[in-house]
């Protein structure tokens, strides 16, 4: 009899594990994509519409091909009509902004890219994912290639082999090296945001505790990222995150992640001078604020300027390093020092306004900005009014969204890390979009 009872649940997690791989494996083309980030690119962090060119770029061409056979091949509808609109929207800004483009053949690169980006990866991504299960498969996904990231990140911060930061080669940029210094703050972002939304949610106990020890390693690496535009986002997405899981557990979970802080950063002194002076640059914006805080509000200006000049459908895609020296003010520099992660210094050309709805504005105009931004408003709703459908699920896709949305104040799209950000959008789209049945 006891014999029965043990192996119960012995045949029961092995069925558990038989599920899983058969389920990465059907989702294979996605989880590529993000596997496959790690391959280094072959061009640095370009702003705006630059693409790069990544292995991870090529996975996606191939993850869309692959979803459109499946689909023609089902014959069925593959999109409701919601998702279709929603996710179409973008099209529109991107088609507009390019024919009304002062030099369209030019704008055809930021054409392939938006698209690839906003519509087609995310559609794809979406369609790929069938139930729940699949959508876990992803998440945790994520939250392995963060881990990964976040590990080589600080051992980088260790060993004194990252990229450049204050004169010494401490900062934690993962595989990205030098050109890329937010990317592995996004990935290590999305990997701690959707950890936060499965701790949160209903699920068995063994896997809240996975998915908290998951969030309390990535909180290093994340620290260590030097990224003040990463870290507001996650504060603020993962208090979005506890406040929808109740106001109590928010408060537990704070005071937490409170003492968490001291120990890494204070008790243990974990970059805590660097990381003091990073948080307090934060506020210095009229006040002797550095020079990249200078940079981004002058570039900031100069996108508003063009938008001003070209109100509604903007100076065409990739347009704003064309007409960035004419609209900034001299207190813009020339570009922004990189180094270090087994890079030689070099100087980086500030090609974009690294606000994306600002980006949008002056490439776009007002029309693209309604149709890009009201696709994500449209899906961030989606995912809060589904919210008793599911707390992991919902969590987890409001999390990744609001982080998006919020960073976005601070970057916009370019480097490899790109393409994940497409992926983002499809598992938030699944859940937003997609039918969902009652858990």
């Amino acid at each position: 009899m006891a014999t029965a009872v043990t192996t119960v649940p012995a045949a029961r997690e092995t069925a558990d594990a038989r599920d899983w791989a058969r389920r990465a494996g059907a989702l294979s083309p996605v989880l590529a994509v993000i596997v496959l980030l790690l391959v280094p690119g072959g061009g640095g962090a370009q702003g705006g519409t630059g693409g790069t060119g990544t292995v991870a770029d090529a996975a996606s061409g191939l993850l869309v091909l692959i979803c459109l056979v499946r689909v023609l091949r089902g014959g069925t509808r593959p999109l409701t009509r919601a998702a279709a609109v929603v996710l179409g929207l973008p099209v529109l800004g991107i088609c507009l902004a390019a024919i009304t483009s002062h030099d369209p053949a030019a704008s055809l690169p930021g054409v392939a890219r938006y698209v690839q980006v906003f519509v087609l990866v995310p559609a794809a991504v979406l369609l790929m994912i069938r139930d729940r299960r699949d959508f876990a498969v992803v998440a945790w996904g994520l939250v392995a290639f963060a881990l990964l990231q976040g590990a080589v990140g600080v051992g980088q911060y260790l060993t004194g082999t990252g990229a450049s930061y204050q004169g010494e080669d401490v900062r934690a940029v993962g595989t990205f090296g030098a050109t890329d210094v937010m990317g592995m703050a996004t990935v290590v972002a999305y990997g701690l945001v959707v950890a936060v939304g499965i701790a949160l949610g209903s699920g068995p106990g063994r896997v809240r505790t996975a998915a908290t020890v998951c969030a309390g390693l990535l909180f290093l690496p994340l620290v260590l990222s030097f990224s003040r535009g990463a870290w507001i986002a996650t504060v603020l997405a993962c208090a979005i995150q506890l406040l929808l899981a109740g106001v109590r557990r928010a408060a537990r979970v704070a005071l937490v992640a409170a003492a968490l802080g001291v120990v890494l950063v204070g008790g243990l002194g974990i970059g805590s001078e660097m990381v003091k002076e990073r948080v307090a640059s934060i506020t210095q914006v009229t006040a002797a604020p550095d020079q990249s805080v200078t940079d981004r509000y002058t570039m900031w200006a100069a996108a508003g300027r063009m938008w001003r000049a070209e109100p509604v459908t903007g100076v065409g895609l990739k347009g704003f390093p064309q007409y960035r020296d004419s609209n900034a003010s001299l207190a813009l520099s020339s570009g922004s020092d990189t180094a270090g992660a087994g890079a030689a210094f070099a100087r980086q050309p500030l090609l974009s306004p690294h606000n994306m709805y600002l980006l949008v504005l002056s490439e776009q105009g007002l029309v693209g900005l309604l149709a890009l931004a009201g696709s994500w408003v449209a899906l961030l709703v989606g995912a809060l009014r589904r919210q008793r459908l599911g707390a992991d699920c919902a969590l987890v896709a409001t999390g990744l969204l609001a982080w998006q949305l919020i960073d976005f104040f601070y970057a916009d799209i370019g480097g490899p890390s790109t393409v994940l950000m497409s992926v983002v959008f499809g598992l938030a789209a699944w859940w937003s979009l997609a039918e969902v049945r009652r858990a």
